[in-house]
């Protein structure tokens, strides 16, 4: 394991791994209030809620395998989670950016959102550079 795979990587997973358990909690607990301060609509449909707190499982889950596998960034495991991440965060800003050219409005959160993702993916693209 080289020290600069370390320095970067592990804050990269941290760093993720908190923020995507927060965001997933608060979807699992209140999924209406988080969407429409992201989306500026509130979820409509118990379908809909039921939706979103899965999505929060979903991000809970990402969130502690990052926080779990911080110190452990260099590995070849560690280096298929940050493939992961990159593959996840290209997908939230494409379908996000998506999304906010074809909705009339947006939440509060949306475009400091997308520009984090879009932040989250450079430094993915990092770290795997950085182990070619």
């Amino acid at each position: 394991m080289l020290m600069s795979e370390r320095r970067i990587g592990r804050p990269l997973l941290a760093v993720t791994g908190a923020l995507e358990a927060a965001t997933g909690l608060g979807l699992l607990l209140a999924p209406s209030m988080i969407v429409e301060f992201l989306l500026g609509a509130a979820l409509g449909t118990p379908a809909g809620a039921t939706l979103g707190r899965v999505t929060g499982i979903a991000l809970l889950a990402i969130g502690v395998a990052c926080w779990l596998a911080r110190d452990d960034a260099a590995s070849r495991a560690g280096k298929g989670l940050v493939t992961a991440l990159l593959l996840y965060n290209i997908g939230v800003v494409a379908v996000l950016a998506m999304a906010g050219v074809g909705l009339r409005s947006v939440g509060l959160a949306f475009w400091p959102v997308v520009l984090a993702h879009a932040g989250l993916t450079g430094w993915c693209v990092v770290c795997l550079a950085m182990r070619a």
